[in-house]
């Protein structure tokens, strides 16, 4: 009997050394693991009843890294997502326990950027429309050419950014499993701003604008329905306050004649706006989820890239036609190059209102271009500001006071798309899983949660 466990000793043995497995200390001592379990831990009270009797060889841990037990990773980085998700909901539960008032939010730092970081993005689609009309004076219309270097940019300036942070690799990954998205979000991107400046070719500045608005409705529309986004009477009223003013700015236009007159093709123009604001209304939308669930650069470097290739194409189809009659001079170069850095900057900016605010938010924000094309236009064109133009301004800034009264005192910027804690969302700037985060680390309840800048 000895000699036939000896025999089963040998060929146990073998069976190891073959799979470059060794026996643990209690297995080896023993022969084989023993079936009695109560029997082991009484004989060795430090082991689990669980622990497994084997354990890989030195040799064989050293062709899978570093790390004896790779579990112990995928335990720490459950651990930490347990401790992020635990961190986010005790800071939103404080956030929203708050004491506030019907005027809390007006006073956060969050109302105060939205409004400046709008007013900046007002101002570089005014200074784009200026710019354009420069490009259009000496008969150079380009409009897919001239904003393929604005995807161009952001390309060289946001895929270095996601490279470092995500690496090669990880974005051939995101590209093969999500690129159909962010083409699709460039497209819409590249063809609203197409048709836009279409339009502005073919009718007049006044029925441009006002189709204009409809790119507001879509965006409402859109969000209730796809996005779960359920607007209070309040929020509406802001809404439809923001274009009252903007209609007195379309008013006084017509009153002082400054709408551009009668256009050369008004129905294809307006069928121009009225695509062009509807596709703007439906890639607004999609960036604001977008940039809610990823992070900026990396929605960014994917929107150039695309961009670029999408604008490139369209415009060796339809522009090659307009190269012919076109101006190529040194004043043409830097309203080409003042054109693509305030697009660049619009760009780069977008995203921290739609993440602190929501896609309405942005839009009406950007109703007060047309007030500093005015302004603009006083000293470059020899404009008249009517005496309208500054009731129109406070009347849309009011709206978007409106807006946000008797609001939660994060805003907008928690997305009921993310679900609950936000927990779908990123923890990026201006999101409030940050804020969330940011809470609960001041009043030390964060552990060892971290949040992506």
């Amino acid at each position: 009997m000895s000699s036939d466990t000896g025999l089963l000793q040998t060929i146990h043995d073998r069976i190891f050394a073959a799979l470059k497995l060794t026996p643990s200390a209690h297995a080896h001592t023993h022969g084989y693991q023993s079936l009695d379990s109560n029997a082991d831990m009484a004989a060795e009270p430090h082991s689990r009843a669980d622990e497994p009797a084997f354990i890989k060889s030195d040799v064989d841990d050293a062709n899978y890294g570093t790390t004896a037990d790779p579990a112990k990773d995928t335990r720490a980085s459950s651990s930490s997502s347990d401790a992020e998700a635990a961190a986010v909901a005790a800071g939103l539960s404080h956030l929203e326990a708050r004491d506030t008032r019907w005027y809390s939010y007006l006073l956060t730092a969050d109302f105060w950027a939205i409004i400046a970081i709008g007013q900046i993005l007002a101002l570089c689609i005014t200074a784009t429309n200026t710019f354009t009309s420069f490009l259009a004076s000496v008969n150079t219309n380009i409009p897919a050419f001239q904003t393929l270097f604005n995807y161009a940019l952001l390309t060289l300036i946001w895929l270095p950014l996601a490279l470092y942070h995500h690496g090669p690799r990880k974005m051939l990954s995101i590209a093969l499993r999500d690129g159909w998205k962010y083409f699709i979000l460039s497209f819409l991107d590249v063809e609203g701003n197409y048709f836009t400046v279409l339009a502005y070719g073919s009718t007049n500045i006044l029925s441009a604008q006002l189709i204009n608005f409809w790119s507001i409705v879509c965006v409402v529309v859109l969000s209730f329905f796809l996005l779960k986004v359920r607007y209070r009477l309040l929020q509406i009223a802001g809404i439809l306050i923001c274009c009252g003013g903007m209609g007195i700015l379309l008013a006084s236009d017509h009153i002082t004649g400054s709408n551009g007159g009668p256009g050369q093709d008004m129905l294809k123009g307006d069928l121009f706006a009225l695509l062009g604001a509807t596709l703007y209304g439906i890639s607004n939308v999609f960036e604001e989820w977008f940039v809610s669930k990823r992070p900026v650069y990396e929605v960014l470097t994917f929107l150039g890239i695309f961009g670029v290739c999408i604008n490139g194409v369209q415009a060796a189809i339809f522009d090659r036609n307009s190269f012919a009659g076109a101006t190529w001079d040194g004043q043409v170069a830097g309203w080409l190059v003042g054109y693509t850095l305030c697009l660049c900057l619009f760009y780069s900016l977008a995203p921290l209102v739609l993440r602190m605010g929501s896609a309405a938010v942005f839009d009406v924000n950007l109703l007060t271009a047309n007030f500093w094309g005015v302004i603009i236009g006083t000293r470059v064109f020899g404009y008249v500001v009517h005496w309208m133009y500054p009731i129109a301004f406070v009347l849309i800034i009011c709206g978007l006071v409106v807006y946000f009264l008797a609001g939660s005192i994060l805003g907008d910027s928690k997305k009921p798309w993310l679900g609950d804690n936000q927990k779908d969302g990123v923890a990026g700037i201006g999101t409030a899983k940050l804020k969330a985060l940011n809470e609960a680390r001041k009043k030390g309840l964060a552990g060892g949660a971290e949040g992506e800048a």
